[in-house]
């Protein structure tokens, strides 16, 4: 197969001018994602809740580093039959359907308006205007699988599996330029394309409500066997270069 020879000027009014272009079209999709956002509510009961479950699974991870007594006390806080919280904060159970909701309607049509139509219309755009050009090579071998997706819009049979297309190189750099967005914009940039889509195909599934009173059941059982198990017996005398004896070496204090 012979060698292939690509003329200088492919650069300059192809190659690049792709990179620039979609690069330009990454900024400005950001801005006009800020623009759009719009300010979720927050629910002060929501946000209580869930930082109490995050204290109390803290509380299971980590409570061997607490004394024994300092760990009774946070557990008696939740898992009190009379006054613990998980027994006495009542929560009705959360009905609605985000699917259902137009607020979460309205975010999907601006994600589809901000992220899927200009990839969409500048994709096409490119494929019209730098329709039928060979623009750079991978380094390394490729076989004749890769053709159809590095070689779109150029149909020769005879040309090598490494070379691609220009329609080909702009879809690589719309997935490609992460680094460069996150090094300008910051990693939480709403550029990157394969964040956005990956937030948009999970975003059904995070954002279905949790029934409460199912969640704080689980927290509370999960909380009622755990056990304190000191973790830092005789650490002082390791720290000062003691030898602790070997029926206290790493001893778990009991509770009274």
């Amino acid at each position: 197969m012979a060698e292939l020879l690509v003329d200088s000027s492919i650069r300059v009014w192809v190659f690049l001018p792709i990179v620039v272009i979609t690069f330009l079209i990454g900024i400005l999709r950001h801005y006009v994602s800020i623009l759009l956002s719009s300010q979720k509510k927050v629910d002060v009961l929501q946000v209580q809740d869930s930082q109490a479950m995050i204290r109390s699974r803290l509380l299971r991870e980590n409570g061997k580093y607490i004394t024994a007594k300092a760990f009774a006390m946070r557990k008696h806080f939740f898992n009190n039959e009379e006054s613990g919280y998980f027994k006495t904060q009542k929560r009705p159970a959360a009905m609605n359907n985000p699917i259902t909701d137009p607020t979460v309607m309205t975010d999907m049509l601006k994600g589809n308006v901000t992220n899927v139509l200009p990839m969409i219309i500048i994709g096409g755009w490119i494929n019209w205007t730098f329709s039928g050009f060979v623009t750079t090579k991978v380094p390394f071998p490729l076989t004749l699988r890769f053709k159809p997706m590095l070689q779109r819009g150029v149909d020769l049979m005879s040309l090598d599996a490494s070379w691609v297309s220009s329609a080909s190189w702009y879809f690589l750099n719309v997935f490609g330029l992460r680094s460069i967005y996150a090094l300008v914009l910051g990693d939480n940039n709403a550029a990157d394309q394969s964040r956005v889509m990956q937030e948009q195909m999970s975003g059904a599934a995070v954002g279905m409500p949790q029934d409460p009173k199912q969640a704080f059941k689980a927290e509370w059982e999960a909380l009622e066997i755990c056990d304190h198990q000191w973790a830092l017996c005789n650490v002082e005398m390791e720290l000062t270069g003691g030898v602790p004896t070997p029926e206290s070496l790493y001893h778990q204090n009991k509770v009274d």
